[in-house]
C-alpha cells in the first residue's frame, strides 16, 4: 500500500536527504535523481515541494539559520552559564561543521548567489545583534561592562565582523587578519567599557566565525 505523508514531513525528509547526499557527492555532484532514489519519491512529488535543486539548498540554508539562532537564543537564556562563557557559547553556535555544511558555504558565495549571502547576512545581523546585547545588558549589571548602548555597541560588532571577517567582502593576507583582529579586540574593548584583554578570545571566535562565511 503506498504511504502518503503529510507535506511537512515529506518536506523535511526532502531536506534530511539533499542535506546528507551534499555532505557525500558535494552540492554540483548531487543529481535531482539521486534525491528521489535515496528519499523514494516521484520526480512530481520533489518538485510540488522544491523547484530545482537550488531551491532545495535555499531551504536547508534557510533551516540552518533556524536552528543556529535558536542555539544562541538557547544559549544565552541560560544564567547558570557566566556572562563571558555565554558570549563564547554563542559566538561558536554560529560556526557551521560538517562537509554538507561546506557545500552550503560554497553555494552561497558563489557570484549568482549574491542576493542568498545577503539574507543570511541580514539574519545573522538582526538575530544576532539582539542576543548579544542581552547578555551585554547582564554583564553591565555586573561590573563587566560599562556602555549606554549595548545593542548599539553589538550592531557595530557584528556588522564589522560580519562584512571584514567575510572573505567575499575584504581579500586579506593572514598577517592582514591577525592585525585587524588585534585591532577589532581592541575597539570592542573599548566600545563596552571592558576591561583590556577581556574580549580577546571572544573576538577572535567571532571574527574567525565569520571568515568562514556566517553570515
Amino acid at each position: 500500500m503506498r504511504v502518503v505523508k503529510k507535506a511537512e514531513e515529506r518536506r523535511n525528509e526532502i531536506l534530511d536527504a539533499a542535506d546528507e547526499l551534499f555532505g557525500q557527492k558535494g552540492f554540483d555532484g548531487t543529481s535531482t535523481n539521486d534525491i528521489l532514489e535515496k528519499v523514494g519519491i516521484a520526480r512530481g512529488t520533489l518538485y510540488y515541494h522544491f523547484k530545482s535543486k537550488e531551491d532545495i539548498m535555499d531551504a536547508l540554508i534557510e533551516r540552518y539559520n533556524v536552528r543556529l539562532l535558536g542555539a544562541a537564543q538557547e544559549i544565552s537564556a541560560d544564567k547558570s552559564v557566566p556572562v563571558i562563557e555565554r558570549i563564547i557559547r554563542v559566538v561558536m553556535a554560529l560556526n557551521l561543521s560538517g562537509r554538507s555544511s561546506k557545500e552550503i558555504m560554497e553555494h552561497i558565495h558563489k557570484p549568482q548567489n549574491a542576493l542568498l549571502h545577503q539574507k543570511i547576512q541580514r539574519v545573522i545581523i538582526a538575530g544576532i545583534t539582539p542576543i548579544l546585547a542581552g547578555i551585554i545588558r547582564e554583564g553591565t549589571q555586573q561590573g563587566l561592562f560599562s556602555t549606554p548602548f549595548p545593542y548599539e555597541c553589538m550592531e557595530m560588532v557584528v556588522i564589522y565582523a560580519n562584512t571584514v571577517f567575510d572573505e567575499d567582502m575584504v581579500s586579506m593576507t593572514n598577517e592582514e587578519r591577525a592585525l585587524r583582529i588585534q585591532a577589532f579586540v581592541f575597539n570592542a574593548e573599548r566600545l563596552l567599557g571592558a576591561e583590556s584583554g577581556s574580549l580577546m578570545h571572544v573576538m577572535q571566535m567571532l571574527g574567525s566565525g565569520n571568515g568562514d562565511g556566517n553570515e
